[in-house]
Parts: C-alpha cells; structure tokens; sequence
C-alpha cells in the first residue's frame, strides 16, 4: 500500500510529534540519557515556542504515561475554572455563551504544572536540562512554519488596534513571522531563565518543586492576574475582565487519575475521563457490530458516521465535571447494544443522545436552539467542513492543537495532547511572552449539566491522547489534533492499525496514519459559537468517487476536500515480544515528524 514515508523501526527510542524541532529535541533528550518523560517535557517546551498558534504554557495539558513496571495513569492539566467563574457573572454581563477569547475564556492555567509534575515523578533530568532546547529556539530564533504567520496576518488588525503586547512579539515593525526568516521570542526565553534561576538547588526534585511555587504563587503568577484584570476586547464585540485571582493560581495543581478504559478484540484503549471527550472514542468501538464492513468501503465508512453522531450526541448530554459522567454505563453492552439498533441505512439529521440507566438527558439551551439549525460555521467565517485549524478574525479558533508520543529503550510510553493559550486566544502578558487561554469557552452557560461552567470544575475539553494495550500490556501511543475530530480520526487511525495487518512484522502505523480519512460536524462544536452541520461528512479526495457517491445517495452532505486535509496523527508503539519500537506521523500540514533508532 501507498505511504509517504516508512515506518520508523529501531530499539533506541522513538518520537513523533507535530512539529520537527520539537521531535529531534526530544530525540536529544534520549541520546543523552534521558528517559520518555524527561523527552516529551522538552518536546513540549520547544512546541510552545515553535507553534505558538496551537499551544502555550498557560493553556491546557492531558498526558497518558505507561511506565515501566507500573500502572497506565492519567495525569490532568485541565485547569478549572476560577472561583469567580460563575453563570450566573456572566449572564450579569450579557452573555449567552463564553466568548472564545479573551480573560473570561481563560480557566486556571494547567500546562505548565502537568509539566512539572510528569518531570519529578518520572523523569530524570534536571529543569534547566529540559528547557535549554526551548530557550534556545526563543532566543536564538528558528525558521516558523507558514501557519504562524498566517494566523498572525487574520489577527493582525485585532493585535495592532487593541492587543499591542501580542503585536510588540509577533508583529515586530509591523511584521508578521516569516517562513525561512529567524522570528524570535525574548520574553518567553528571560522568563524560563529566570524560572531556572529563581528555582536553583543542588536536588532535582527541590529545584522543580520550586518552579512550580514560581508559577502557582510568584512572579509568573503575579503577572497572569495583572492580565486577566485588564479589559480586554473579546469576541463578545465588549472589553471585559477576567476572574482568575491569585488564590485560583495558588490553589491548582496537576492530578493524576486512572484512565477510562475499553476491551475491543484484545485490545483496551486507555482515555481520559469524561471531564475530556475521550470516551467518546471508546463509545464508538463499543457501539461497532461483531463484524465489520470491508474497511475504507461505504458501508464501512458510513457505520462509522453514524455511530460517532450517536457517541457525540451522549457527549452532549452526559459529559462534563460539574457531575459524574456515567461513563461504565454509557460503554455498557447493552446500553450500545441499543444504540447500535438506532442506526439505519439512511444518513441521521438528528441530534439523538441516549438514556444510560433510564436518566433522561438535558442538553443546554443554545445546544437544543444550534441542533434545530440555529446556527452554522459561516457565524465564525468558517469554510464548512474545514479538516484544518481555523481561525477567525476576532481569535476565535476552532480545533488548534499539539501532539507528542514518546516511546524509549526501557518500554516507558507516553502519548500528550498540548492545546491553549493560543497567541490568538489572549493578548500576551507582556511581562512573560505567552497569553492565557480559553477553554472555558467550552463550558455552558446553562445551570444543572454537565458541562455548566461551575467555579472548580473543569471545562470539558477535546483534548484526548490515546494509549492502547495489546493482551494487557502496553502496546501503543497516539493522537492527533483537530478539536472535535480528534476522536473520529484517531479511530479511524486504530482501526486501520488492528485491521489492516502489519509492515516488517510489526504496526503498520505510517500506513494507518496515511489513509485516507474523513469527519463529521453533525453536532455542536465545542468552540466558539458552539455550530454544528447536521447530516454532514468531509471527507479527502482520495477515498474514492465510489465511495463518495454511495454516501450521497444514503443522504450523507458530503464535502470533498483536499486529498490531503483530514488528520494530523502522531503514534509511536513497542512490540513487547521482540522490543523493536515503532513511529510514524502525519505529512499533512507539512510539519509533522517522526525520528528514532
């Protein structure tokens, strides 16, 4: 079968990542003794720096780690939202939804902590020993990919008219970051010096404990609460202040926590909790038939479309932190034995979340008033149906993310999902080079679900890494980028993994990542304003025109795109009888790498 690259084989390490630099920087890590985790705290460092429009350190971080010897954990850098953060403030402002930008979009920054914490319980380098690569790019200067720029340019008026600290970085003489040109960022390079510096010990552990006191309560801290004060223009089209104080910041930490699991064909997959979106993909497995359609095939492709509508519409309805997400439930035989039955041989319009344990749903207002069609991607001036990030003129952003998956000599895995504090989500805090966030846009500002915005619950978020086990035993690491597609391309992405055979005796994951692949919107998004696109399907070009037409006729609203713009998938995988490591990841977007030996 047609792939653009080999599947990377060795028994060293292996990485993939969404951005080259911050793959062969955690390659360094490794050749220089290092294990996974200390690789993917580095990596995520240096895609602070070299995708600034997909990530940032005061934005939001899920991690799955399978260490050696140990149990598979979940550790959680979703941030909560701030005690002020409360419906019944916003509705005093006039809102209806979280606007997707701005200080009151942002909840208590996660990433930077999650970090720290995978650093001091499972890695073995020092702070400065992590973060020297990350430096180095912000003060030296690298080459960005095209995307920042481009995301900079629809910004620009925005930056220049009411966010001058962002334009003062990444507008410098009026100039937007250029392919093939250094663009630098000073201030977030003097920031982790002076982390470093601040934190100094002889004792590793000592050093990071006090990196992140930093963060939580010194002058990073100060200077995060100095900006969610400031009025800032939103997509609301008003100036508002944020509600994060210095008790939010003081009183946060990174958890871990057990992983949601599935046992499908001798596999489990591990995901994080129905805080995420994650079980949705473990949802979609369980609603699969016994025996599946010819893979890539329109039978294949529709069965499923429509089990990911009904496994996003019981998103809708039942996850989220302000109540228990009745998770075993919702993965029950029997419950997806009857969602299973819901699905016909003619395309769904309907947004149909199920009654796990007889408990009727609620969705919000504005979820009810967007799946009646009150609503669509044009109110954000977004290309309907667009696989890619994309962002509007007033920030609001749809789907930026990272990925990273690490796997080293000793079998440690690691798959993470660094999303937020988009340079379009906040203006940068002029003292540190970074914005806050913005997740909590993916709250509701509805009272009693799930997902109501409620002071110290997490906002459910897309972010979603994956890890799967073979017979018990940690097999592979993968994820993607996308938003609410990062669970529809990563099944597609499994399932041609386990169906689809193997290369040079093991996963055939470049072949995996490399098929052709599709989505679709048929509920409401979790970004900013909250549209959905009911009935449809995007899928690239070269899945086929037979393919294509069946679906049509089946009442799919199919949009063709590019034959390569569906997918940004990173995986890495250890074959635990022979030890041989495994890598491979997207060429789409034209940025993505795997290294390894």
């Amino acid at each position: 079968m047609f792939t653009t690259r080999p599947t990377l084989q060795g028994t060293f390490g292996m990485v993939s990542s969404t951005h080259w630099l911050a793959s062969q920087s955690a390659m360094a890590v490794l050749e220089d003794g290092g294990n996974a985790f200390d690789a993917a705290v580095a990596a995520g460092f240096v895609l602070h720096v070299v995708e600034p429009h997909l990530n940032g350190p005061a934005g939001d971080l899920p991690v799955i780690l399978a260490p050696v010897g140990g149990e598979v954990r979940v550790l959680c850098g979703q941030g909560v939202a701030p005690a002020g953060a409360s419906v019944e403030h916003y509705r005093s402002l006039g809102l209806e939804l979280v606007p997707g930008t701005g200080p009151l979009a942002a909840a208590v920054p996660g990433a930077f902590d999650a970090w720290m914490v995978l650093l001091r319980d499972h890695g073995t380098k020092t702070l400065a020993e992590v973060l020297k690569y990350a430096i180095g790019y912000a003060e030296d200067g690298h080459a960005p990919v095209e995307r920042i720029g481009q995301t900079v340019e629809t910004v620009r008026e925005l930056f220049e008219t009411e966010w001058p600290s962002s334009a003062a970085i990444y507008l410098p003489r009026g100039r937007s970051p250029q392919p093939g040109e250094l663009f630098r960022n000073p201030a977030l390079a003097a920031t982790w010096r002076r982390v470093i510096t601040e934190s100094a010990s002889d004792d590793r552990v000592t050093q990071i404990e006090a990196a992140r006191k930093i963060w939580s309560e010194g002058f990073i801290a100060e200077a995060l609460v100095r900006q969610s004060d400031r009025p800032t223009l939103d997509t609301s089209g008003k100036r508002n202040t944020g509600t994060l104080t210095a008790a939010d910041l003081a009183g946060w930490e990174a958890t871990y926590e057990a992983p949601a699991t599935y046992d499908w064909n001798g596999w489990t997959l591990c995901k994080a909790g129905g805080w995420s979106q994650g079980p949705s993909f473990l949802q979609q497995l369980a609603i699969l038939p016994a025996e599946l359609p010819q893979y890539g095939s329109a039978d294949y492709v529709h069965l499923l479309v429509e089990g990911c509508k009904l496994a996003m519409a019981d998103r809708e309805a039942w996850y989220g932190d302000a109540a228990e997400a009745p998770i075993d439930a919702l993965l029950s035989d029997t419950y997806n034995d009857a969602r299973r039955a819901l699905i016909g041989e003619v395309a769904s319009r309907e947004l149909r979340p199920g009654s796990p344990e007889g408990r009727e749903p609620r969705l919000s207002k504005q979820a009810y008033a967007i799946a009646a069609g009150e609503g669509g991607f044009d109110a954000m001036g977004i290309v309907a149906g667009a696989g890619e990030p994309t962002v509007a003129k007033d920030g609001a952003t749809r789907g930026d993310t990272c990925h990273l998956d690490v796997v080293d000599r000793w079998g440690n895995m690691v798959a993470a999902t660094p999303s937020g504090g988009w340079l379009q989500s906040n203006p940068v805090v002029p003292e540190l080079g970074f914005p806050l966030g913005s997740r909590l846009q993916m709250a509701w500002l509805d009272e009693g679900l799930p997902n109501s915005l409620t002071p110290g619950a997490r906002p459910r978020t897309t972010l979603t890494p994956s890890l799967a086990l073979k017979d018990g035993v940690p097999v592979l690491a993968f994820g993607t980028p996308g938003g609410d597609q990062q669970d529809q391309w990563q099944l597609h992405f499994f399932l041609a993994v386990a169906l689809r055979g193997s290369v040079r005796g093991g996963l055939d994951l470049q072949g995996a990542v490399d098929a052709p692949n599709w989505h679709n919107d048929s509920f409401p998004s979790s970004f900013y304003p909250r549209a959905m696109r009911p009935g449809s399907v995007t899928v690239e070009s070269r899945i086929g025109e037979d393919v294509i037409e069946e679906l049509r006729r089946r009442g799919h609203d199919v949009t063709v795109g590019d034959a390569w713009s569906e997918g940004r998938l990173c995986a890495v995988a250890r074959d635990p009888r022979t030890g041989v490591l495994s890598a491979a990841a997207n060429p789409r977007g034209m940025q993505g790498y795997a290294v390894g030996r």
